[in-house]
């Protein structure tokens, strides 16, 4: 994700409908028409320091959790009138954080599966006790206060260096299949001068799965047996799939499984790609669905096209979300949720997966006399609401829009 200065961008309304040319070489009509829902500040009375994730424990309490980049998860009531959070899980003493190395800190956070019954949340960070490191991290819920984690829970599970401090990737969600999925950037700097994206090798540029619930060599997690590469010689058997720039960010849509990530682009294009096993989604040979630098290559057979991009015209970060599986939007069951940090604008798209084609990718507006803002990261609660982070520290949701 590319941390830049906020940019007022105005853009025009208009109502249309394009046609592509869909993957299989059919004509496929896109709805581009803007939706009648816009942006509204939710939780007026609270704000925080640069929300990076917000989430839901699952445990049926219906809590909200938003987690600060400098390294605090904070937990408060789902009501739009609360007026305070308190710490949840404080970690900032151990987290790196810096203004103008913005790609590192808090990254990632995600509640087990069975996180009532055994207590077990995991975060993503930017560890202080070594150079550019991320660290996942396992950590236990009070017995005795569900309001609270003492940071000496921690289990290291995985230490990942990092060349750079940009591209951290940092999303960590756990797939429908219960493992823990980890999103991992090039390393960083530009054009992936180590040629990590296309190296199994190594963990950058990846997109690792683990069972977190076993152990196995030594190692605090476990590979699943049908991981892609447990068995192709010097490859890492952690990763699932691999080929991508700075994934920011990856998601599982709650009904379907279909997992989502947005993968930030480099020169011209922004791309959103659905991962499968084993797939190579091209990176560095590839930005989006076009040649990258003088070693790059065509439309290959082996790489996976992204289902959607759009150009640095329109904007120039994106920020991945979620299908939405809410009920007060209806019209928007089923669609993906996303926007460009740069330009602020944010879409709903709709993709048919049986015939693998977008179907519509309709904007969604800011309240009138607020100009685009930036967003930083997608979230949800437990009913499938989305909600969306701003570098200000507020979260927006969504309303009904004239």
């Amino acid at each position: 994700m590319k941390m830049l200065p906020r940019m007022t961008l105005v853009f025009s309304a208009l109502a249309l409908t394009v046609s592509i040319l869909s993957a299989a070489g059919r004509a496929a009509e896109i709805d581009e028409s803007p939706l009648a829902i816009r942006a509204t500040q939710a939780f007026i009375d609270l704000e925080f320091r640069r929300p990076i994730v917000m989430t839901y424990a699952g445990d049926g309490s219906d809590r909200l959790f938003v987690a600060e980049q400098e390294g605090v998860i904070r937990v408060f009531k789902n009501d739009q009138d609360a007026t305070e959070s308190s710490p949840f899980l404080d970690i900032e003493s151990q987290v790196v954080y810096k203004d103008n190395e913005n790609e590192e800190g808090l990254l990632g956070f995600a509640f087990h599966p069975k996180y009532k019954e055994n207590g077990h949340l995991f975060v993503y960070y930017t560890t202080t006790d070594a150079p550019h490191t991320s660290v996942v991290s396992r950590f236990t819920v009070s017995a005795d206060n569900p309001q609270h984690v003492d940071p000496k829970t921690e289990v290291e599970i995985l230490r990942i260096p990092q060349p750079f401090w940009n591209h951290n990737g940092g999303t960590i969600a756990f797939g429908p299949d219960g493992y823990l999925y980890i999103a991992l950037g090039d390393g960083g700097a530009g054009n992936d001068p180590m040629g990590n994206g296309q190296n199994l090798k190594t963990w950058l540029g990846s997109i690792l799965r683990i069972d977190v619930d076993h152990k196995s060599d030594g190692k605090n997690y476990s590979i699943p047996k049908d991981n892609p590469f447990v068995k192709t010689p010097g490859a890492r058997p952690e990763i699932y799939a691999y080929g991508v720039r700075n994934i920011w960010r990856l998601s599982f849509d709650r009904k379907t499984g279909l997992c989502w990530a947005a993968d930030v682009g480099q020169n011209i294009w922004e791309e959103i790609d659905i991962i499968v096993k084993g797939g190579n989604y091209g990176w560095n040979l590839r930005e989006a669905k076009h040649k990258f630098g003088p070693n790059g290559v065509g439309p290959r057979k082996d790489l996976i096209e992204p289902i959607w991009e759009y150009h640095h015209d329109i904007g120039k970060s994106i920020t991945g979300g979620q299908v939405y599986r809410g009920k007060k939007f209806p019209e928007l069951a089923g669609s993906y949720l996303y926007a460009d940090y740069v330009s602020g604008r944010i879409w709903a798209l709709k993709y048919d997966a049986e015939k693998k084609v977008v179907t519509a990718n309709r904007s969604i507006s800011w309240p009138e006399g607020v100009d685009p803002l930036p967003v930083m990261s997608f979230g949800e609660d437990e009913q499938g609401e989305a909600y969306m982070l701003t570098p200000s520290g507020h979260i927006f949701g969504f309303e009904k829009a004239e």
